[in-house]
Formats: C-alpha cells, structure tokens, sequence
C-alpha cells in the first residue's frame, strides 16, 4: 500500500474545507501548515458571526463589488492566515495548501506574513476569466514557491 504525501493530505483537507463553505458562487479551501503540522485552516465566506450567504441570499448570493467579487466574503487564504495569527501561530516559513490559486490581494498578505511555499489545485485566472494568474506572478516574482498540485 502506497502512503499518501502530506501534500496531497493536506490538499485533500483544503477540499473537504471548501465544502464547509457557505458562498453561492464559489467553494475555496485552505490549509496552512508547518514541518507537516496543521496550524491553521480556513474557507471563504464572510465573518465569523456575521450572515450566511446561502441562507440570507440562496438564489443570487451576497452583493458584487467593483471587480465581480463578494463584497462580503473573506477568502480561504485570508480566514486561515487571521485565525493563526489571532491564536498566536507562527506563519513565517509556513506552507499553504489552497484549492484556488491566490488572487492578488490575497498574493500580497501570503508574501506579508512570511509564508514560504503555496500550493493550489486549480487556477484563478481559469475560474474569473483572466489573462494571468496575477496572484501567482506576483508570489513567484518576490520569492515564494507556488506549485499546480495534481491530483
């Protein structure tokens, strides 16, 4: 019997996670870890304590913002990242496993908190119609490791 890597457990985790997700449109997952340990784990949606899309908005979801986006909604990679930091976890030199590639804003607070090694399933350039995986150029552009994890 062949062992599955961490990488792909962890991959696995960030797509049952996404499942837990309460957005209309779409489910991300997301799993940050350190020397193959769990510290943090995240979907999108919005705050904790605040609403549930899929229950206030069923048919439409929550309002679009100037570029399409949730206006509500916090990210996978965002959610993972604050509820470390705010339990006193340490990011730096930490990994991350989400189920889609970092937009841009996301790409700048990954590079901020000092996470070394992201890997994603499927791309966010592909899901919102873009040229370039900007999120991606920019993580790649100033040091961290993004890696296409396959199934």
């Amino acid at each position: 019997m062949t062992k599955p890597s961490f990488d792909h457990i962890f991959m696995n985790l960030a797509t049952e996670l996404a499942a837990r997700s309460h957005c209309v449109r779409a489910h991300v997952g997301a799993v940050l870890t350190k020397d193959t340990r769990i510290i943090s784990i995240g979907y999108n949606g919005p705050p904790a304590g605040t609403h549930n899309c899929d229950e206030e908005w069923p048919d439409t979801g929550c309002q679009r913002d100037s570029k399409g986006s949730c206006s509500l909604a916090l990210h996978a990679e965002e959610n993972a990242i604050l509820y470390a930091a705010k339990n006193g976890a340490k990011i730096e030199g930490s990994t991350l496993y989400t189920t889609l590639s970092p937009c841009i804003a996301c790409a700048r607070l990954i590079l901020s908190s000092g996470i070394r090694t992201v890997y994603f399933k499927y791309s966010y350039a592909a899901y919102k119609g873009l040229d370039s995986d900007e999120g991606v150029d920019f993580l790649r552009k100033f040091g961290v490791e993004v890696i296409l994890l396959e199934s």
